[in-house]
């Protein structure tokens, strides 16, 4: 069913960076499907790169929704946090061979 979209929602769907809306939904099923694994396997990789991708998630929410730009410093903090979850989570695995 076609319904009309509100002024809110045309102007949501124009301002909308491509790039950021696809990142986020890419890391939304990342996360999903990290947990997924985790639960499935036990495997604490998973559960790592599932907590980093959705630091990351988190920054592009942030973004999307604009309450903040990209340059701003709690969305690199949380990047950073995420890139840093991630790394752990290999050096971690590198280690337990």
């Amino acid at each position: 069913m076609i319904t009309q979209l509100t002024i809110r929602e045309v102007y949501f769907l124009m301002a909308v960076d491509p790039t950021t809306l696809m990142n986020f939904i890419f890391g939304i099923i990342i996360v999903i499907l990290g947990f997924w694994v985790f639960r499935l396997k036990k495997y604490t990789l998973a559960l790592y790169v599932a907590l980093g991708f959705g630091l990351f998630a988190i920054s592009w929410l942030e973004i999307l929704l604009g309450a903040t730009s990209s340059n701003n410093i709690s969305i690199i903090l949380i990047r950073a946090l995420g890139y840093l979850v991630v790394i752990f989570a290999l050096f971690r695995e590198a280690i337990l061979k």
